[in-house]
């Protein structure tokens, strides 16, 4: 058995969910044991924190390091000291427009580690010195201290540090949704954030993996990773690389999250009934395909949000703690190859655009 996409389509080809299981091992962190009662916090009037603050729409020269205010959490709420802040493509898009953001002007940033540093009045659940983690909405986590709703954050275990687990919650909670049991899949960008879990991840499940990259240094990445074959796209076309690798047979899924440059050739090296998983755009928007392109070999595509399948508390926790249980059994290994300073963002946005990094890349305020 291998690995096939968990993105399941209307007809419901796909097997359930299967928790992860290595060497007869199940790995469980539970989190619903957690019923500590808050401390309120020290401070009882609002502050200043530097934060990085979007004022107009375009290049990395955007992120400006500015002072703003923040004050204390209502109910519902907590106030975290963030430890360090996961930087992902998806700030890009909203930094540059392609996303649009709630309000204007902002604070980027969908994933951090931090300290519980208040709670709101009457708050069970969480208290003062917690270490939590958070990925997805509110935005807003590159800044030194920010409020969130304690529903969206999940306790960090003790053996995972906070840099390791800024690293990996949001990318580890997008392969854990992408990824299910099947049989050969190609994953682009495999030596980046998400793609080297996502090899990690399906090489784990038994799946044979294909990978491309852009360097043989990224190369060597992904095969470590778990990519039984590694294509260089700048050195080969990887669409007739897959097609030998298979036989002509075609992959069951290809998990895509270059976009433009890649979206079409994708479609091209999947087998009948195929899987495209499309869940990023870093070269830019695909073009506009007709559903005959789909016919021709009974295709199914899809354009998954992790925020969709985190919808309530209960699907937050199970994705957590399965990431976080992967990361404790060493099924999952965090590539924290980058960190800035939080002030810096933009020479990391800039890196991480202009394809200088590999695996996650770390803010620390």
């Amino acid at each position: 058995m291998g690995v096939i996409a968990k993105v399941q389509p209307p007809v419901g080809l796909f097997i359930q969910h299967i928790n992860i299981i290595i060497n007869h091992k199940t790995c469980l962190i539970n989190y619903r044991s957690s019923s500590s009662s808050s401390r309120l916090s020290l401070r009882t009037k609002a502050t200043m924190v530097k934060a990085i603050r979007v004022y107009e729409l375009g290049g990395p020269e955007v992120l400006k390091w500015d002072s703003i205010e923040i004050g204390e959490p209502q109910d519902g709420e907590i106030r975290v000291k963030n430890k360090a802040i996961g930087l992902n493509f998806i700030d890009i898009y909203f930094r540059k427009g392609v996303y649009k953001a709630a309000s204007f002007p902002f604070t980027p940033g969908m994933e951090a580690v931090g300290e519980v540093v208040a709670v709101g009045p009457g708050l069970t659940g969480r208290k003062v010195g917690d270490i939590v983690a958070y990925a997805g909405n509110p935005m807003g986590s590159y800044a030194e201290e920010q409020i969130l709703p304690a529903d969206k954050v999940v306790p960090v275990p003790p053996s995972i540090d906070p840099i390791t687990a800024a690293s990996i919650i949001l990318k580890g909670m997008t392969a854990q949704f992408l990824v299910e049991r099947g049989h050969t899949v190609l994953v682009h960008a495999a030596a980046g954030g998400v793609g080297s879990l996502l090899c990690q991840w399906a090489n784990a499940l038994g799946a044979t993996v294909i990978g491309t990259v852009s360097t043989e240094e990224k190369a060597t990445q992904a095969k470590e990773d778990g990519c039984e074959h590694v294509i260089i796209y700048k050195n080969e076309d990887f669409v007739s690389r897959v097609n030998e690798i298979t036989s002509g047979k075609g992959v069951d899924v290809v998990y895509d999250s270059v976009g433009k440059d890649t979206f079409q050739g994708s479609l091209e090296c999947l087998k009948l009934r195929g899987y495209m998983v499309s869940f990023g755009q870093s070269s830019g928007t695909p073009d506009p395909i007709p559903t005959s392109a789909l016919a021709a070999k009974s295709l199914f595509l899809t354009r998954p949000s992790m925020m969709h399948y985190t919808t309530n508390r209960d699907e937050l926790l199970e994705a957590a703690g399965e990431v976080f249980a992967s990361v404790a059994c060493g099924v999952l290994k965090a590539r924290v190859n980058h960190t800035y300073p939080l002030s810096e963002a933009s020479q990391a946005h800039a890196d991480l655009e202009s394809r200088k990094t590999t695996g996650s890349v770390v803010l620390i305020p």
